[in-house]
């Protein structure tokens, strides 16, 4: 197969390596999980029969994540929410309006998080033994605990990029060619192109601080899950939370990867052939993954009537000038005002913390204080505007936030894990009506 060329496509200021690969009736985007280069990729012919198979079923499409392979490296680490903004950059480059996502492991929790937020541009997801929990939990017994995270990260900081430190990574990822000096040597070459030391590190902190749980009963998309026989249990987990899934066992996968043993990577192919081959016309989405912002003006009845009425509405249109402009430039949408507070919605928990946090800063100069609340949970789409449970629990959250303060549900602080916004525990609260939350304050950088 000809090699594609490599193409270039912006994600806000971010440029990101990708390519396209044949011209089936579907688009099918594949992402890894971790590491990734598009060129040294080439270099394997096991890992191109991976791509040639999709191809030959779709329109493929394959990108470098950022801070991985061709992309652009980046000063911070990429969070969920970056990379899913990554995928839609290179959908939009390539033309393509709706695609099956391809992923495995990790990488699963970016394409979880994609389809809850855009269903409409998702037709289905193949997930390879999904990972949606970096940290290991009484209900998800599968991740590592905390020890194990504090030698795994010791282990990345102390040997990522040396020799030594790959062949053992071999040899737990791909057991079978452990001791093949050819594919260790491409191996070896190939992670060193896609992460540096430093990147290596921020992903894996990103990768045991995020977690895409509570989201998956807002993936309405058809869903095939990919395992080894004894990760079984695993899968059942996602696929008992996601509605319209499937589980597939692969026997006879060994480690990560489904291109090496060439039962298991024609079984991979069948799978995937028949999940493309039963995606019906495509339904329009009554519901989306939705961020819900909440905003109120601290003692304004006071400030009202010491102002009186008319010098009070004229400082009312300014707040609400200052707090459209703010939207606008985060890319929130304006749902409602009711008096002096604001309802809206953003596609991404990280630019509406962005704009709350924004917002708080503003105020002063108008000398205002507000409160603002944020929840991240699915939304019914009744018109343009987002209804459903998650809007009560936004709308609560911002009743317990002190003044001056951004206040976070835990779902929207798991959600931006590896980004520089930091948080301060603020402890259970049981809200009215919708059950105990863990809630957090967000903090301003040091």
């Amino acid at each position: 197969m000809e090699v594609p060329d490599i193409q270039y496509t912006r994600s806000g200021d971010v440029a990101i390596a990708y390519q396209v690969v044949g011209d089936g009736p579907v688009d099918v985007v594949w992402f890894r999980g971790m590491a990734g280069d598009l060129l040294s990729t080439w270099d394997q012919s096991l890992i191109v029969r991976h791509a040639s198979g999709l191809a030959v079923l779709s329109r493929l499409l394959m990108l470098d994540k950022r801070g991985t392979g061709l992309s652009d490296r980046v000063r911070e680490a990429p969070t969920l929410e970056t990379r899913m903004d990554d995928v839609r950059a290179v959908m939009d480059a390539a033309g393509s309006e709706r695609a099956v996502l391809w992923s495995g492991h990790e990488g699963s929790r970016t394409a979880l998080l994609f389809a809850a937020t855009y269903p409409e541009r998702t037709a289905g997801l193949v997930l390879l033994e999904p990972s949606v929990r970096g940290t290991g939990s009484t209900d998800y017994p599968w991740a590592p605990n905390e020890e194990e995270w504090r030698r795994r990260l010791a282990s990345v900081r102390e040997g990522w990029g040396q020799r030594t430190f790959f062949a053992e990574l071999l040899r737990e990822w791909a057991p079978s060619l452990a001791d093949d000096d050819a594919f260790k040597q491409w191996f070896i070459g190939h992670m060193r192109r896609s992460l540096s030391p430093g990147a290596a590190l921020s992903f894996f902190r990103t990768m045991k601080e995020a977690d895409v749980s509570d989201i998956l009963s807002s993936v309405g998309v058809p869903t095939l899950i990919l395992c080894k026989p004894e990760l079984r249990a695993e899968a059942e987990y996602v696929a008992a939370r996601i509605p319209a899934s499937e589980v597939a066992e692969l026997p006879g996968l060994s480690g990560l990867f489904t291109w090496i043993d060439d039962e298991v990577h024609e079984q991979t192919m069948r799978e995937t052939a028949q999940f493309l081959t039963s995606l019906g016309r495509p339904k329009e989405p009554d519901r989306v993954l939705a961020t819900v912002l909440f905003t109120d003006i601290v003692g304004s009845t006071e400030r009202s009537a010491e102002l009186g009425n008319t010098a009070w509405r004229a400082l009312l249109e300014r707040h609400h000038a200052l707090v459209r402009r703010r939207l606008g430039q985060f890319d929130g949408a304006e749902i409602d005002t009711a008096g002096d507070g604001f309802f809206a919605a953003f596609d991404g928990p990280r630019r509406a913390i962005e704009c709350a946090r924004a917002l708080v800063q503003d105020m002063p100069s108008l000398g205002l204080e507000i409160r603002a609340g944020l929840h991240t949970g699915e939304c019914e789409l009744m018109g343009k505007k987002p209804s459903g449970i998650a809007v009560p629990i936004g709308a609560r959250v911002a009743a317990e936030a002190q003044p001056g303060e951004v206040l976070v549900s835990s779902t929207v602080k798991d959600l931006v894990a590896g980004s520089e916004i930091t948080f301060e525990d603020r402890g259970p609260h049981e809200l009215k009506g919708v059950g105990e939350w863990r809630l957090y304050a967000v903090t301003e950088p040091s």
